[in-house]
């Protein structure tokens, strides 16, 4: 069986062109698992632990390209030498990884470490684009994109509804951060001020 694993940083980013590209590489659509709005650098993701707790000996783990697996070269390497020690195929678009080749093992480190660097020079292209003043000034005049009935439609979902926090991100496209923070808004908005509670 074929597991496949794909992964976006935010919430605007579309999934849609690596879930094509894991199906051009054999895996069935309900066998990809998906991560919304999480940095590469965190191993901890939700989609990605699903995804390899899935994976049995035999398996064939398969991602579109390594920036999508991990920006963290020792983060990526270990989940490969796991997946691998647990008998499971890791394949890298398409390539089957071979533990037992050199140049292999040459090639997903110096790729991971590629992975890593880019990441690095994203966040310092994002750095010196914040230290423009017309940057700021932009991001300072954008209106905020939920109010007290948006935050009071999320609690819903997560109080009465019972839907799970990811779920909530991913239908209102906002990060899981975003959604407990409406979460507390709506709550705190629900509550007496001191002093007029009727008592």
């Amino acid at each position: 069986m074929k597991i496949g694993y794909a992964r976006v940083s935010t919430v605007q980013q579309d999934l849609q062109l690596q879930r094509d590209k894991l199906i051009a590489f054999g895996v069935d659509e309900d066998r990809i698992y998906l991560d919304h709005g999480f940095s590469g650098k965190k191993m901890t993701r939700d989609g990605l632990q699903n995804a390899l707790t899935a994976a049995r000996e035999g398996d064939e783990f398969v991602v579109s390209t390594m920036d999508r697996l991990a920006r963290n070269t020792a983060g990526a390497l270990e989940v490969i030498r796991s997946l691998v020690d647990r008998g499971i195929i890791f394949n890298l678009g398409g390539i089957i990884y071979d533990r037992n080749d050199p140049m292999a093992n040459l090639f997903l480190t110096i790729l991971a470490a590629v992975a890593e660097a880019e990441g690095g020079w994203i966040s310092l292209r994002t750095q010196e684009a914040m230290r423009r003043p017309e940057v700021r000034a932009n991001l300072k005049a954008r209106p905020p994109r939920y109010n007290a009935k948006n935050d009071a439609k999320i609690l819903r979902d997560y109080e009465v509804d019972g839907d799970p926090i990811p779920e909530i991100a991913q239908s209102h496209k906002i990060s899981r951060a975003s959604v407990y923070r409406a979460i507390a808004r709506a709550r705190a908005a629900q509550k007496p001020p001191e002093g007029r509670d009727g008592k």
